[in-house]
């Protein structure tokens, strides 16, 4: 048991120490080779622990490298803050203000504000498959019960943010269509109006041309009615000037001729 125990400890010192001191001091192997016999473990010589990039990569795959190593130089080359941070940051880039997320100092930000806008930009959840994940990783890098309070708030907060800008530009866009299929029939209505106007004024000059006509008509029945009227009293006047002129010539005698009952 001594042997595995003895086995062992130069891999947890491993992992405390810096790559350089890669193996136990002497005293101890001395200590454990007099108490039990040498065996050989197989963690004796574990394989070297990936880079602390590599593990930011694997975690931020669609960050930006430089943001990356920015993060983890900030953060003390200390993998958890660095992870803490760039979630962090991420989250203040989905909630619209990018200007109040903690990194390690405001020196930060202002280093690197350039890669924050385009790399966390692309980091944005833009369906619920993004979000969950996003959801479980702010979980598992919760370090207490409050944390995860915090984080669960802030991810609410901003799915909830995000839902109301998506809900404003269909609204916005929906508000578009309707105005230019207004504006359409704006368009149509002006269009069948103007046409309406020149229906009723050509009706109304067709209206005012039949107006005149009926009242030269009336004119016209009138002046015939005045025709007739003269011509009847000028056929009364020809009926008496005939009748008269008979009767004068039947009672005057004229000069050689004689009355035809003498003869």
């Amino acid at each position: 048991m001594s042997a595995i125990v003895c086995g062992k400890r130069p891999f947890f010192e491993e992992l405390s120490t810096s790559p350089i001191s890669a193996s136990p001091p002497v005293a101890k192997k001395l200590r454990c080779s007099s108490t039990s016999p040498v065996r050989i473990s197989p963690f004796a010589n574990p394989p070297p622990a990936s880079a602390p990039i590599d593990q930011l990569r694997a975690v931020f795959p669609n960050m930006d490298k430089q943001l990356l190593e920015k993060a983890l130089e900030e953060s003390g080359n200390d993998l958890d803050s660095a992870i803490k941070s760039l979630n962090e940051l991420r989250l203040g880039h989905v909630d619209g203000n990018s200007s109040t997320v903690p990194l390690s100092n405001t020196a930060t930000s202002d280093k690197y504000a350039t890669i924050e806008n385009s790399s966390v930009h692309a980091n944005t959840p833009r369906n619920g498959a993004e979000w969950v994940e996003l959801f479980v990783n702010e979980m598992m890098n919760a370090t207490s019960v409050d944390d995860a309070r915090s984080r669960a708030m802030r991810m609410l907060e901003s799915l909830e943010k995000s839902i109301k800008e998506r809900s404003g530009g269909e609204a916005a866009q929906n508000l578009h269509k309707e105005n230019t299929v207004l504006k359409e029939q704006i368009e149509v209505l002006l269009r069948e109006n103007t046409i309406l106007k020149r229906a009723v004024a050509i009706q109304h000059e067709r209206q005012k041309d039949y107006d005149e006509n009926t009242q030269e008509v009336q004119h016209l029945k009138q002046l015939l009615m005045v025709h007739q009227e003269q011509l009847r009293t000028l056929q009364v006047n020809n009926y008496a000037l005939t009748m008269h002129l008979k009767q004068a010539q039947e009672g005057n005698s004229i000069p050689g001729r004689f009355h035809p009952d003498v003869f």
